[in-house]
Formats: structure tokens, sequence, C-alpha cells
């Protein structure tokens, strides 16, 4: 079982926006276990696919 689930918070492990896990296993960056994020920037909802190696889960949702 992946250590991401959809509704868990995460960051990137560089920083950046809180994101919130909207699923996992698109493929959209080229592997099934992508994991989809959505966040807030300027009025807008924005979602993206990353590697689940370049996340981290936030305090409290492990």
């Amino acid at each position: 079982m992946s250590e991401f689930q959809p509704g868990m918070v995460v960051q990137l492990k560089s920083g950046g926006p809180r994101m919130t896990v909207r699923r996992i296993g698109s493929g959209n960056v080229g592997g099934e276990n992508d994991i989809d994020c959505e966040w807030f920037s300027g009025g807008k909802v924005i979602t993206k696919s990353f590697k689940p190696e370049v996340l981290k889960v936030l305090e409290g949702q492990e």
C-alpha cells in the first residue's frame, strides 16, 4: 500500500505550496504510481502529477 492516500496534505520535499492528494496512479508523468495533487494559486485550482519520491506527507497524517 502506498504511503500516500487521497485527501492527504503533502508538499514537495524541496518546499512549495501545501497540496491535496487527488488520486494515485494516473500515469501522467510516466508511471502508474504517480500522485495527482491539487492546490490553489491565484484563486485557481492547479492539478499536477508528481513522482512519490519528490513528495512528503505533512505532519499529523502518517
